[in-house]
């Protein structure tokens, strides 16, 4: 079994509210009867979910597999994985211990990053690391709470002398996206993949050929769907306080990998140019 294949019911759990009602009937079947779901036929599973052979086909590659025999072996990787027991969201309760509430917390943004893992396709990743590397510009784009994650990937990049700006409004996005040039790169993070002010900017910067990265919510989102390379991330709570904090250290991380990857493709120049901008803030402040 390929260590890398899991992620089937995490992926369907969290995908579950952009289905369509056939794709999430026999989603809730697979969900309430995995083990036995691992050894059936497209034509058993259909017979079982009262729907037809192509909604289960059209729900695979809803969950971005190249059909069911991969998501069946990505659901039986999460049954072998021995932590899928254990390894679930709590409900963060305001009337709780500070000790519950440290807990809980920390307890969710790990689970968040496991499930993350679980959906995170190395291939996306590498191709993303390759064009962010190669990129003249990059068009950083965020929304919101999103905003925070473009930030904090802007101040990473700027410190290995990647060119790089933020546009954090629908104004700053469309006139990033106007100049962007192919092989410049836009990469959007938006959860939800529903902002509508993002999908405008996103097809502007298509149009001029910059490659298109986005990282939204694992599942079928109109951001996503404008992508050249997808990055998903995953959290599942029931709480929507909660959701909004384990997805951002989802996003967090998944950016930590790109930077990492992106310093390594260029690792002599990166390390001068950490140094560079260590020693001139350093001298700044001692001048200040």
């Amino acid at each position: 079994m390929n260590a890398m294949l899991k992620g089937g019911l995490v992926g369907i759990q969290t995908a579950m509210g952009s289905l369509t009602p056939m794709e999430r009937k026999v989603a809730e079947y697979i969900l309430q009867h995995p083990e036995k779901v691992v050894g059936l036929s497209v034509q058993k599973l259909a017979e079982y979910a009262e729907v037809s052979e192509a909604t289960i086909v059209r729900l695979s590659r809803t969950l971005h597999c190249k059909g069911f025999q991969e998501l069946k072996l990505r659901i039986a990787g999460d049954l072998s994985h021995t932590l899928q027991s254990t390894e679930t969201y709590q409900e963060i309760r305001t009337d709780g211990s500070t000790r519950h509430l440290i807990e809980s917390v920390s307890h969710n943004n790990i689970v968040s990053i496991q499930d993350t893992l679980s959906l995170l396709s190395p291939e996306s990743v590498e191709k993303a690391i390759a064009a962010l590397s190669a990129a003249r510009k990059v068009g950083l784009f965020g929304i919101g709470a999103s905003a925070m994650i473009a930030e904090d990937f802007k101040q990473k990049l700027s410190r290995i002398n990647r060119w790089c700006e933020i546009g954090a409004g629908f104004d700053a996005q469309a006139t990033i996206a106007a100049n962007l040039l192919p092989g410049d790169v836009v990469f959007g993070i938006s959860y939800s993949g529903q902002t509508e002010d993002m999908i405008r900017s996103l097809e502007i910067a298509k149009h001029n050929g910059a490659v298109v990265i986005t990282l939204t919510r694992f599942g079928s989102n109109p951001v996503a769907e404008l992508a050249d390379i997808q990055l998903f991330t995953s959290t599942l709570e029931k709480s929507i306080r909660s959701g909004a904090m384990a997805s951002r250290i989802a996003q967090l991380n998944v950016i930590d990998i790109l930077y990492i990857g992106i310093a390594g493709n260029h690792y002599e120049e990166s390390v001068q140019s950490l140094e560079n901008t260590r020693q001139a803030v350093k001298a700044g402040k001692r001048n200040g």
